[in-house]
């Protein structure tokens, strides 16, 4: 059995993940910690994090990215400027130890400075398993803060930010909007209202006036407060992809992350004309070993 050839971690916030990857990049093993970055503070804790979730892994170079090489990660890893590619972040990779390297972000200085860490490795491992995507293409990663990155002869050319998951979490648990909801989030998914909220996004209207007609259908029993959740949800989804797409409508589009975010954020791209989109799950693995293997480790 092939004993791997390098240990890849994806290292969030909230979260670590490591792969123990073979000879070809395969997955050979999978691990999972809840011991994220923002749960540690100071280089020990790191340390310890690390070595339990390879403890009785084979002794092999080590590759993260992620929040780890954030500010408060275990050591900040530089960003590397637009427009990217993997060369360009292979060269500006941190070296912590003999064994331990941290990916760099990535900074497009547009018309604001916007960030990404850990994205940037997807986007590599989306190249990868899709060398197509490679060419031209928009990919879009939700999350807590969704990620719209324009990428061109393998480079990352600019990107965007938007913090929708985060805003839903906020509103969903701490505004004015939650008091009519179901308290413990435990409704089913209503496809009909994620549908109605992302219409809404479709015209003209500011987001903060939209967001009160969460409260009045509610309030007026044109929606059930199970549907209420998937009503913003939409509305916020909605908002982000017709944002987006006011620039340019991109002839090829891929979605990269958990594939029932994925999914929902293809169900509302359905409503703005476009094509089904193809859905990757999670590309670090593949990303990081593209990396290593730029890198020489």
């Amino acid at each position: 059995m092939d004993g791997g050839r390098l240990i890849a971690l994806d290292w969030g916030s909230t979260r670590l993940r490591a792969f123990l990857l073979g000879a070809d990049g395969t997955v050979l093993a999978t691990r999972q910690s809840e011991q994220g970055a923002s749960t540690l503070a100071g280089a020990d804790a790191f340390a310890q994090a690390l070595a339990a979730v390879t403890d009785g892994w084979p002794e092999l170079q080590m590759l993260a990215c992620g929040m780890v090489g954030s500010q408060h990660g275990w050591r900040e890893a530089p960003y590397a400027p637009c427009p990217a590619d993997a060369a360009a972040l292979a060269r500006q990779a941190l070296q912590v130890d003999a064994r331990f390297w941290i990916v760099p972000g990535l900074m497009h200085d547009g018309a604001q400075p916007d960030v990404m860490r850990g994205e940037e490795t997807q986007i590599v491992g989306a190249f990868a398993l899709h060398p197509e995507l490679a060419e031209q293409a928009c990919l879009v990663l939700p999350g807590t803060h969704s990620k719209w990155a324009r990428v061109k002869a393998g480079r990352v050319t600019g990107f965007a930010t938007h913090m929708t998951g985060e805003l839903y979490a906020l509103l969903r648990q701490h505004s004015v909007l939650a008091r009519l909801m179901p308290a413990d989030g435990s409704s089913a998914p209503s496809s009909q209202a994620f549908l109605a909220g992302v219409d809404a996004a479709r015209k003209d209207g500011a987001l903060s006036h939209q967001l009160f007609a969460v409260r009045t259908l509610g309030l007026f029993k044109r929606l059930a407060a199970e549907q209420l959740p998937d009503y913003l949800s939409g509305l916020l989804i909605g908002h982000e992809i017709a944002n987006e797409l006011k620039a340019a409508t991109p002839e090829r589009l891929a979605l990269i992350g958990d594939p029932a975010l994925c999914a929902r954020y293809a169900l509302a791209l359905g409503r703005f004309g476009m094509d089904e989109p193809l859905q990757l799950d999670n590309t670090a693995p593949a990303g990081l070993w593209r990396l290593a293997q730029t890198m020489g480790l």
